[in-house]
């Protein structure tokens, strides 16, 4: 049976004063400070535009952290935060009200609206301090005792309604007011827009950074120079950057490979790049070396996906420093069909005692180029997560890798190709032959280690767009069910 539980005196007594929306400056003045989160937080959800406003101005804490409760961004509750901002810096000190230091407008969450201490509130202006510590911002930043407004963008060629007002309102103050920018995604944008907005936005403060652009190859070099100023970048995603590619018209082969470089020289410049995703970016084929070869730290994740690399790309994998405490490495969709492995077990060999994750997925390798890597996956200690789909392996090499999987007792999820032997010789998935063989694979696998979530998987069928995959049993494609 469920019991009703009443509701607090203090759930009461807030929900009658956001009812009645008639508070002055007053008596908000003299509300106990561990009312204002709880009441902020109901005049957000009932969007009570005059109550928002008159509690920023007499908001009694170091932050303000209100993007964690504004879950869709509405254009007039965004204007009434702005508007308490503005108006709060015009009235001055008030002996009860703390100084506004942050304004926190991204959405993420945030502890502070579930305890409402001072205490809580030193947490976090100390987790605010600790994070521009980290990002090292040049001393005459620290002299500024400005109130800082912190803000994730992403920017498009059609900014919304609430997007267009809050740029211009940030303009308007860049001046007063210190604005700083942690995630920034830039999609179908004209670089020539960007310079009004990292006018405002101080580039050296992103931490992560989605490029996703039609851009032509002298655009990407003109974004160059805003990019290395990203020097505090954690996680750069570039994706995708297809149609800049090589041998654009009119423009000289020479002219192409000063452009890329001008782009590629930026790497150089992160102080504490950990995670680099590159999706379709074909413009820095044989550019891997001066890309990786010159970070300053060390990565986390390399993902280059369904991009062109080239011999040379490869030979670097195996000397490039910072490649050398990998975690996650993924090549998903990168041909490797006809280059030579033994770099890239070099490196597999080299991060073997803490890798977690790779990803092969649609390499196209063949049996010759499973056997070079079968050395280094034995030694793969911490591999939880593992990804051969869409490789051509027939069934004996597919079991001598599994015997190199011994040593695999951290492993989660691990995903191979169905053998060859399922098709016949028109390249058709044979029903037979699949659940037998994937059986036989499978019963190879439990006499090795017990396997957690395990699965043989044949390539897409080009009708359903399906794969026919076994793990406990054979699970066959729309076409066949």
């Amino acid at each position: 049976m469920n019991v009703h539980t009443p509701p607090t005196l203090q759930k009461l007594a807030i929900q009658t004063l956001v009812r009645e929306e008639a508070l002055g400056m007053s008596d908000l003045e003299e509300m106990a400070h561990g009312l204002f989160p709880a009441l902020f937080k109901e005049a957000i959800d009932g969007r009570h535009i005059k109550l928002i406003k008159a509690l920023v101005i007499a908001w009694p804490f170091h932050c303000l952290p209100v993007g964690a409760l504004m879950r869709t961004t509405d254009v007039e509750t965004l204007q009434a935060v702005l508007d308490g901002v503005d108006i709060r810096r015009t009235i001055g000190f008030h002996p009860r009200r703390k100084k506004l230091q942050f304004l926190d407008l991204r959405n993420v969450h945030h502890s502070f609206w579930n305890i409402w201490t001072d205490s809580e509130d030193s947490d976090y202006s100390a987790e605010i301090l600790d994070e521009k510590k980290a990002l090292q911002v040049r001393p005459r930043y620290a002299l500024r005792q400005r109130l800082k407004v912190t803000v994730d963008l992403c920017i498009r060629s059609c900014l919304d309604e609430a997007q267009i007002w809050f740029l211009k309102w940030a303009q308007e103050r860049k001046g007063s007011l210190y604005f700083c920018c942690t995630k920034m995604k830039i999609w179908t944008l004209p670089v020539k827009a960007l310079r009004h907005i990292f006018h405002v936005f101080d580039p050296e403060h992103i931490m992560e950074l989605e490029l996703n652009t039609e851009w032509t190859l002298l655009e990407l070099t003109r974004f160059a120079p805003y990019f290395g100023q990203m020097r505090n970048l954690r996680k750069v995603f570039l994706a995708p950057l297809h149609k800049i590619d090589f041998h654009l018209p009119n423009r000289t082969r020479v002219t192409e490979v000063k452009c890329i470089n001008k782009f590629a020289s930026q790497f150089s410049k992160f102080n504490c790049l950990q995670h680099l995703f590159m999706f379709c970016v074909h413009f820095l084929r044989s550019q891997m070396n001066q890309v990786l070869g010159c970070l300053m730290t060390p990565l986390k994740t390399l993902s280059i996906t369904y991009s062109l690399v080239s011999q040379r790309d490869l030979d670097s994998f195996a000397c490039c420093q910072s490649l050398f405490q990998l975690k996650h490495l993924e090549l998903r969709g990168v041909v490797l069909l006809d280059l030579d492995l033994m770099p890239l077990r070099g490196l597999l060999m080299k991060v073997a005692g803490i890798l977690e994750t790779l990803d092969l997925q649609g390499c196209r390798m063949k049996d010759s180029q499973l056997s070079v890597l079968l050395p280094a996956f034995k030694q793969c200690s911490q591999i939880s997560n593992i990804n051969f789909y869409n490789n051509e392996f027939s069934m004996p090499f597919l079991k001598d890798l599994l015997q190199h999987t011994a040593n695999w007792s951290k492993m989660n999820v691990e995903q191979y190709p169905a053998p060859l032997e399922c098709y016949d010789e028109f390249a058709q998935v044979s029903v037979e032959r699949f659940a037998q063989v994937c059986q036989d694979l499978m019963d190879t696998l439990r006499a090795i280690r017990q396997p957690k979530n395990s699965s043989f998987a044949t390539d897409i069928c080009h009708t359903c767009g399906e794969r026919w995959v076994f793990d406990q049993v054979a699970n066959l494609c729309h076409c066949w069910q």
